[in-house]
């Protein structure tokens, strides 16, 4: 055998190696992961984000508060913000009132809602539209930039840029305490082929984290819980970022919890928003390089 029959041979095992079928992957490839991982939605990754209709998009409560925002700035001009940089009382008030996103120490009354940090949804809200760079800041007033004028008004162009704005550049773990900063966020688009494949049916949100958690079990590794058992640690951890603060928010799964507060079941089913913009192709075994 010389160099060259050796080479091939030696690719052949390799491509081979890489387009293996993985039982904790679903069934996709190391090659396929590595794509779903790092390169959600390029070509080679299974997972493809589809246009969704102009009636669509009414369905997705995220896509709705950021829209209203920017065309409030829009009309506004410029909003004069606190001296510590947030949107002042009557902007949050009025932004939260339109009822976009709910959250319950507002809607039961245990709270009232005065600045911006105190509501998350809205806090997030301008978040993501400076991270997304639809807004600046300058001389302690905020404003739409030129990107942000031109997407206030196109509503697939703005969806795409908020959806990949939140998997991509913004924290999950900024809103809580826990430990690891990666859970949940780390191969989001494994939970979306999860809720493709297993969603119509209604399932406990465990269901999830425990296939997630198989598949990157080097989160059990890494944590020291400070409650409860490592696996329940990890699995609230990531049921509470991927279903409650990202796809509820995008209009993309139902949550049903019963039960009491301590020992409160969490029921996840896919919505039908989800099945038109994710689209997941099965494992291919002819992926190369």
């Amino acid at each position: 055998m010389d160099l060259r029959d050796l080479q091939k041979h030696i690719d052949q095992v390799m491509n081979e190696q890489n387009n293996r079928e993985i039982p904790d992957f679903e069934g996709y490839s190391p090659f396929e992961m590595h794509h779903i991982l790092h390169f959600t939605f390029e070509p080679n990754s299974p997972i493809i984000l589809q246009k969704l209709a102009d009636s669509d998009f009414s369905m997705c409560p995220m896509f709705n508060v950021v829209k209203y925002y920017l065309d409030l700035v829009k009309n506004l001009g410029e909003i004069k913000l606190t001296t510590k940089g947030f949107l002042p009382t009557k902007i949050v008030q009025e932004i939260y009132s339109q009822g976009f996103l709910e959250e319950y120490q507002f809607s039961s009354g245990i709270s009232k809602l005065y600045k911006e940090t105190d509501s998350l949804t809205v806090n997030l809200t301008r978040l993501l539209a400076e991270l997304a760079g639809l807004t600046k800041k300058r001389n302690g007033k905020l404003s739409l930039t030129k990107t942000g004028e031109k997407m206030a008004s196109d509503n697939q162009e703005l969806f795409d840029l908020i959806f990949k704005t939140m998997t991509q550049k913004f924290s999950w773990a900024f809103y809580d305490g826990y430990e690891d900063q990666q859970i949940g966020q780390f191969g989001f688009g494994f939970s979306l082929i999860l809720l493709s494949k297993y969603g119509a049916e209604k399932r406990l949100d465990n269901f999830y984290s425990d296939k997630y958690l198989k598949a990157f079990p080097q989160f059990i590794e890494s944590i020291t819980p400070t409650y409860g058992t490592v696996e329940e640690y990890a699995s609230h951890c990531y049921s509470v970022r991927t279903f409650e603060r990202f796809l509820s928010y995008f209009g993309l799964v139902e949550i049903e919890k019963q039960g009491k507060t301590l020992d409160r079941k969490k029921y996840i089913t896919k919505t039908e928003l989800f099945d038109e913009l994710i689209k997941v192709r099965p494992h291919n075994n002819v992926y190369s390089k």
